[in-house]
Formats: structure tokens, sequence, C-alpha cells
């Protein structure tokens, strides 16, 4: 059986000894515990709507294979064609991101999915996240290298425009999300300290401008703060955390999944908590902080801005995305409709997630000795 060796040369030699294996090994082990979660929490749901037994894992499956395989050939790629893809890819999804609150579908009082000709629904905010980022460091490392060119003017304007098209959606996670990412860049790339405070005191106005604003995000910070109202979803994922107890019932012998609506989507960590137990939730957990303490590492070592500024923005999108959806599970955070990553059934953000991490593969890959990396 031939094997990779370290002076092969081709381009699945240099991809092998040059990418992060750790990161990489984390993504496939937290994917295989996708889809254990998916086959454990889907079997209600499908029955309800009389499906088989296996139609959501076949369905995952079907989506997640090609979703590998975006993340690999992007993960192959120089630096530079990152950068081209990130910001052609944009120029596809934030005419669909615009167009969503006007020809989008409704779906429990948002309007977030958007049909492609008829053929199937993408949830375009989804794709934005990455791509944005990785535009975002770009704009950033030209502001900061070449004086009078607009990079800046374009990257507001850019940030301004996905986050109304987000608010009237509307969907302020993600717009919260989004808005860590740039601020987060924009601090990393030289923010001066005064415009900090102003960022903070932005954010902060935002939120109480949200809570008066839209009477959903006002209802779930209610009922967070207060804890009373309507938490059904919460209070039984509380629950399936208890009664998994130290090492869980065993997979596909809990009961919350028959319980909770967004079992397989959502709230999928809480069949987590109830059939595997909190030793190897505590896994789950550690392979998402992995990746993202793993990253920073790699950036300590890194000279070149654009990848410190795109990689720190992906790994912001990973890492506070799996906070809140585990934070909002156990009663940490207010609910919020988002997914965990690679774990949580979703085409949409299965393969936005795929393309995410496939520039981060590539983006933090050894780069001595090779010629394409400009």
């Amino acid at each position: 059986m031939p094997t990779l060796t370290r002076s092969d040369r081709s381009v699945l030699g240099r991809w092998w000894w040059t990418v992060d294996r750790w990161v990489l090994a984390a993504l496939v082990v937290i994917m295989g515990f996708g889809i254990l979660l998916i086959q454990a929490s889907t079997p209600a749901v499908a029955i309800k709507h009389g499906w088989s037994n296996l139609y959501f894992v076949e369905r995952h499956l079907v989506m997640l294979l090609p979703a590998v395989g975006v993340m690999f050939v992007i993960s192959l790629l120089s630096v530079r064609k990152i950068c081209m893809l990130a910001a052609s890819l944009l120029a596809v999804f934030l005419p669909l991101l615009i167009a969503t609150p006007f020809v989008g579908a409704e779906i429990k009082g948002a309007v977030r999915w958007i049909h492609v000709l008829g053929l199937f629904s993408v949830q375009a905010s989804e794709f934005v996240k990455p791509l944005f980022a990785v535009t975002a460091a770009w704009l950033f490392t030209r502001q900061c290298e070449r004086r009078g060119f607009p990079a800046l003017s374009v990257n507001l304007s850019l940030y301004i425009a996905i986050m109304v098209f987000l608010l009237m959606q509307p969907d302020i996670g993600m717009a919260f999300l989004v808005s860590a990412i740039w601020f987060g860049q924009f601090f990393l790339a030289g923010l001066p300290v005064a415009f900090v405070g102003i960022g903070i005191a932005s954010g902060i106005a935002g939120l109480f401008g949200a809570y008066y604003a839209f009477p959903h995000f006002a209802s779930r910070m209610d009922k967070f703060l207060s804890r009373t109202g309507d938490t059904y979803q919460v209070d039984k994922a509380l629950d399936a955390f208890a009664n998994g107890g130290l090492l869980g019932t065993g997979p596909g012998e809990g009961k919350v999944k028959m319980f909770i609506p967004d079992a397989h989507a959502d709230f999928v960590f809480a069949v987590a908590g109830e059939e595997l137990g909190m030793l190897w939730c505590l896994l789950i957990i550690g392979l998402f902080a992995f990746i993202v303490l793993r990253g920073i590492r790699k950036l300590n070592q890194e000279n070149s801005l654009f990848i410190v500024l795109a990689v720190s923005g992906l790994l912001i999108e990973f890492g506070l995305q799996a906070v809140i959806n585990l934070g909002s599970t156990m009663r940490l955070l207010p609910a919020k409709g988002m997914t965990l990553p690679f774990i949580s059934y979703g085409g949409s953000s299965l393969f936005a997630l795929a393309i995410g991490m496939g520039m981060l593969l590539g983006l933090t890959r050894k780069r001595f000795g090779m010629v394409d990396d400009d």
C-alpha cells in the first residue's frame, strides 16, 4: 500500500505534510459525533412526518460527504486563491442575503431562507459569515499596507450592509456573531483604543435597541432573565442533562428527543447530555476548545497580517457559534436558534462550516518552501 513520505512532492503529499493534522483529526471526530447524535435524535421527527427512521441520517450523510470534499479541496489552495475564493463567493451570497427579506420564506416569524431555482433552500447568512471574515481580513490588511486605498470604507460599507439585511430578517444572533468577527479583526488590525470604547458602547446600545425594536428578542431576554414564561425546550434540555448523569443512558435510549422539536438541530447537545453523559459532553466541548486554542497557537508563529486576521475571524466564528449553542442549551445564555458546528442537522450550516474550516486549514498550513502562497 503506497504511503505519503516527506519527499513526496505531489499535491496530496505536500498537503498531508503541511496541513495541521491535529485540527483535521478534531474536526473528523466532531463530525463523527454529529453522525451519532443525528442518528440518535431524529427517528421521532422522521416518524412524525411518515418517513423512515434513517431519513435524516441518510440526508445528513449525503450532505456530509460532499461537504468534506469541499473542505479538503479548499484546504489545498494557496493563500492568494483562498482570498480570491472568499471574495468571489461573497459576491454570490451577499446578493442572496439582500434578497432574502423580500423573497424568502417565513419560518417561525423570521425570513432567513431563500429558495434557489425552486430546487433547494439556502440560508445565505450562514455562508456570508466565513466569506466576510476572510474578505474583511484582506481589506483590513490593505488598509494597513496601502495609504490612499479606500479599503476601510469598502470594509465598513460591507459590514453595514450585512448588518442591515440581517436585522431585516430579523436574525439578532447572526448579527451579533458577524459584529464580533468584524470588531475582533478591527482590533487586531490596530483599532485605536478610543474606538474600542465606541465599539463597546455601540454594542450595548444595539442590544437595548434590539430589545425595544424586536418583540421576539425581548421575549427571549425576558424569559432568560426572569426564568418565567414559555421555556419548554430549555427546561427539557436541563432535564436531559440531569437524566444523563455522568455516563448517560446510552445511544438511542434517551427520551428528550421525543419532546423537544429541535432536538436534532439547535438542541442536539441536550441529546448528547442525556444519552452520552457528562464525560462525553466534556470531550465534545474540549474538541471545540482545542481547535480554537490550536489555531491561536499557530497564529503566534505567523508573520502575515492577512493570515492572522483571517484565521482569527474564522476562529471567532467557529468558537463563538459553539459557545452560543451550548450556552443556550444549558440556559447560560438566552435561547438562540444557532447550530452546533458539524453536529446539528442542517445543510446550509454544514456546507458553510466546511468552507470556513477548509479556509482555516489552508491558511494555517506550513508555508516554508511553497511558492504559491502570495
